[in-house]
Formats: structure tokens, sequence, C-alpha cells
């Protein structure tokens, strides 16, 4: 294969399933499901059978899902859909994805504070959400499930209690990219009002996304034209990638428990030879606040640049940060949001697990990453 490959919160390899489920419709079944003659209506009908299977994987009625490119689309719409819609100001955490984070700062919302496992500073967004004023209310509050970076899992239901409370017009949103493999999702989404995943990140094809808008919270949308997916979003259906999602999805929810188990005990092993063996390591967040596909690791002394380089050349892949910012070194905002002292983030690893990681690789993994250590050391 491709050496040992420990960036799955990058992207992930295709389930062979959802490859098989979407082949059909590359090949022959390929006509436009928004037709009206017999061909385009067969496109219609495995369009809402994907959708059926989307709803009930992510606890949501099937009216409430809406296929889109990807976690970005989504995470753009939520915030700007509801500006653009409702005025007032957007509210996040600091350690939000740049495709919150991004938007909610173009839009001149406010950033809350983070804990130092990378959670949101629930007192912080009380603080904030309180402060409101009538002429200018909160529209919007986006949270991730589970951040991309570190792993570290955001207690979901305490941040809905402090919106609904002290914001109750708001449209509470969350970015659940990273929590899809591990979380399962029926027990967020009835939390919110919007939430937004990424197919790539549980074994689905790039470009395509789901995002979940609940009944009667109507966002602007984002892309005009025919009016698919009841106008939220318009745009000829991607049928095969739509179908390849579904399937995908339901493989990851039928499979989490067990996976949960084997990958957790395959992290555990990771982190504990690594620390056994060298030195100067902080585990960055304590392993109960975190999701068990990352392992993220910072090693003293050393630049991730150079790790990452040596890394690549003993074919083990591994990232710094989040991928979307890769040929810039500077400090990654999460770990700068936690406070974590520069001399420790500039040597910041992130090994992201996922269901092809094998016990093979973690056994190249951490004799590639000691000796590139002990090497960058000396």
């Amino acid at each position: 294969g491709m050496g040992t490959y420990l960036d799955h919160a990058a992207s992930t390899p295709m389930r062979a399933e959802a490859i098989e489920a979407m082949t059909p419709y590359l090949d022959h079944m390929y006509a436009n499901p928004s037709g009206s003659h017999r061909f385009a209506r067969e496109a219609r009908k495995a369009l809402d059978e994907a959708r059926d299977l989307v709803a009930a994987t992510l606890g949501c009625k099937p009216g409430e899902v809406v296929f889109t490119s990807g976690g970005t689309e989504g995470d753009n719409h939520a915030i700007l859909g509801a500006v653009r819609r409702f005025g007032g100001v957007a509210v996040c955490p600091a350690a939000e994805h740049h495709a919150v984070l991004h938007c909610v700062e173009h839009v001149n919302g406010v950033v809350v504070r983070v804990n130092n496992v990378g959670t949101v500073d629930l007192d912080d967004l009380q603080r904030v959400l309180e402060a409101a004023t009538e002429e200018q209310p909160i529209t919007v509050v986006s949270v991730m499930a589970v951040n991309n970076e570190v792993g570290s899992i955001t207690p979901m239901r305490d941040v809905a209690r402090i919106v609904r409370k002290y914001a109750p017009n708001a449209i509470l949103h969350t970015d659940a990219v990273q929590a899809a493999c591990w979380v399962d999702l029926r027990e967020i989404t009835p939390l919110v009002d919007a939430l937004s995943l990424s197919a790539h990140k549980f074994g689905g094809p790039k470009g395509v996304g789901v995002m979940v808008i609940k009944t009667g919270k109507n966002l602007e949308p984002l892309i005009f034209g025919g009016g698919q997916e009841r106008d939220r979003r318009s745009g000829t259906h991607n049928v095969s990638g739509i179908i390849a999602t579904a399937k995908a999805l339901e493989v990851t929810d039928q499979t989490r428990a067990e996976e949960t188990e084997r990958v957790t005990k395959l992290r555990d092993r990771l982190v504990d030879e690594i620390r056994a063996q060298v030195d100067g390591v902080l585990e960055t967040v304590p392993r109960e606040h975190r999701v068990p596909g990352v392992a993220h690791l910072c090693f003293s002394g050393l630049e991730n640049e150079a790790l990452l380089f040596l890394l690549d050349q003993a074919d083990v892949y591994a990232s710094a940060a989040s991928a979307c910012a890769s040929g810039a070194m500077e400090p990654s905002h999460v770990l700068e949001a936690m406070g974590v002292e520069r001399s420790w983030s500039n040597g910041a690893l992130r090994l992201s697990l996922g269901h092809t990681t094998t016990d093979a690789e973690i056994d190249l993994a951490v004799s590639a990453i000691v000796s590139a250590v002990n090497q960058l050391r000396r």
C-alpha cells in the first residue's frame, strides 16, 4: 500500500462498500434526478433512498437533510446563511476549523475563549451571550463537536443548554466533521439546529457533504439556481457521490462500537510505546477528553517540519496541524488558543487513525518516530 498512513483526520480511504454502491451511477445510471422521464425517476428514487438512510443514521427527518459539496460549505452556510437572513452577531470558539472561524471573523462576529483541552470555555460563552443587546442580537452560535486537530470532544449538551437559555433565538450549529467516526450522531443532532459533515472523513468521496437544517430554521441559501434540495442548495445532484456518502455513513454507524474499541487500543499503544522510548513528549489532551482516532503529541526541542520530513522519508504519513493550512508552518491557532507554549507547539505532531489502521502500521510508526526524534535531537 501507501506506507503507514496516519492522517485519517485529513482524509480517509474510501470504503469498498461505498465504491461499489456508487459505481452504477458513474457508469450506466447517469440521468439527472431532477428530470421527469423514467430514467431520471430511477436516479431520483436512489437519491431519496440515500436521503432516508442518512436521516436514519443522524436521527433527523429526511426533509432536514441537505446534500452539499463538503464540510466547508456546510460551515459557511450555517454562519453566512444565518447572518444574511437575520443580521445580528455570529459567535464561535477560538479553536474552530477555519471554515467556521474565518466566516465568523468575516462577518465581524465574536470569538470565544477555549480551555486547555481546546473545547469552548462555557463561562466565556455565557458571558458573551448575556452581553448581547437588542440592536445586536446573537443570531448564530457554531461550536464543533470534535476538534480536528487535537481530537477533543465538546460537551454539546452543556453548550446547547447555555445557548437555549441565553440566546434562545440563535441558530445553534455544530461542525461534526470529525465526530462521525467516533460519536453516535443521534446524540448530537437533536441538540442543534444545523450540523455539517464531510464524506471523505468517514470513508466516502471528497467533494460531498451533508448538512442538517432543522424544520423551520430558514437560512439564506449560498447557492441559487434550479431550486434543488428544497431551494436550500441549488445545483444538479452529485448522485454517485451522495449514494457513496450514504453507504459510507451507514457502514461507519454499524461498525462504530467495535472500531472505537479497536482503534482506542491501537492509539494507546502508539502513544505509550513512543513515550516509553523518548523523553520530552507531551500528550496534548488527556485521553478521557478525546476521540480514539487522534493522538496529538508535542515533542520538546523539535521543529515539526523537520520531523514530518523524516517521517515522510520513512513512508510514515502524519501531519502537524489541519491539512488545509499546509505550507504555512506558523504555530497552530488551536494550540495557541489552548495556551500551549511555543516550545511545545513547535514540535506538534498529529497522528490520526481510522478504519484501515493495522497493528503493523503502529509498529512501523513507533520505530520511525522514535528514530526521527532521536536523530533530530542529536
